[in-house]
């Protein structure tokens, strides 16, 4: 079985560091490979250290860290033939990478799987340094490439601002998911929780566009990107409202045989939380304790469905 990879990204300051600290202290058994760039730049909590063989630390609870240099490559593949196996890797990249890169050359490791690029962003700094002239389109393709976004330091910003930057990261990354957080306060347990497998896209050639759009609204329709994409599928997207029957929903979905994949979350009348997940005709609830954040926001759902074929969702 394929070794789960997580990467963690997001521009300099963001809170990078002590979320990883924190994995760490979170890992409740799990062995964890953390590979990064430099020691110096992770810093990873003194107490936590037990031993450094080179450019390897001996970390609490079986984990390792591992310094990769220019050689990423070279790096995961020891991770992913390392002896006793890891449970998970870890791989914090620079403030100033492209996480996508990073992305890239995971997938040409055998034995291990992507399962989401986590991206850290600064509430007080990240919409005015994503207008900068020097670092905003940096800025602009972290976020653009990250499944889950951790909108760190919101306790430095006021309601009002902090609302504004969600509905701005709302409308510029609509398919990733938003958490607001203090101190990059995150267990591991959440993080593997949010961040969902990416799909295989020769296995669903159609997923990855839920990783691509650009915007989304109100169920309009969009050009799914991708090289022969265009032709088969096309998406929508619906900002929820209102509350959802998590079973009804489900049914709606599996009675529309033209959708091909369908992801989101939604709050249910008693307030619960769920996550949705729809590949071919299979529909998957979950049940989490996760935040949504706005209470305005009942939810969201993102759908991919064959060309000309996308149903008309009654979705309030």
């Amino acid at each position: 079985m394929s070794i789960p990879t997580l990467i963690i990204g997001g521009y300099l300051g963001a809170g990078k560091t002590s979320l990883v600290n924190q994995m760490l202290r979170s890992a409740n058994g799990l062995r964890i490979a953390v590979l990064v760039n430099d020691f110096g730049d992770l810093n990873i909590d003194a107490d936590l250290i037990q031993g450094q063989d080179g450019d390897l630390l001996s970390l609490a609870g079986g984990c390792v860290c591992c310094s990769f240099g220019s050689d990423l490559v070279a790096a995961l593949m020891q991770m992913a033939a390392r002896q006793p196996r890891v449970d998970l890797v870890l791989i914090e990249t620079s403030g100033v990478a492209v996480p996508g890169a990073v992305a890239r050359s995971v997938r040409l490791v055998a034995g291990l799987r992507l399962q989401a690029i986590v991206g850290l962003l600064d509430a007080e700094t990240c919409q005015a340094r994503s207008q900068d002239r020097y670092v905003g389109d940096l800025i602009l393709q972290q976020l653009h490439e990250a499944d889950v976004l951790l909108l760190n330091k919101v306790d430095l910003v006021s309601e009002a601002a902090l609302a504004a930057c969600l509905q701005w990261l709302a409308s510029v990354r609509p398919t990733a998911w938003v958490w607001p957080c203090q101190q990059a306060d995150f267990s591991l347990e959440f993080l593997l929780e949010a961040a969902r497998p990416i799909p295989d896209p020769v296995a669903d050639p159609a997923a990855d566009a839920l990783a691509t759009l650009d915007h989304w609204g109100g169920g309009e329709r969009y050009r799914v990107p991708g090289a022969g994409h265009e032709a088969a599928f096309e998406s929508a997207a619906w900002t929820l409202s209102a509350a959802q029957d998590p079973q009804q929903l489900c049914r709606t979905l599996e009675g529309q045989p033209s959708i091909v994949r369908a992801k989101g979350y939604f709050k249910d009348a008693a307030g619960r939380q769920w996550l949705l997940h729809k590949v071919g005709q299979r529909c998957e609830l979950r049940e989490s304790s996760l935040a949504l954040g706005s209470d305005a926001v009942a939810g969201r759902l993102v759908v991919i469905a064959l060309r000309g074929q996308m149903p008309q969702l009654m979705l309030a």
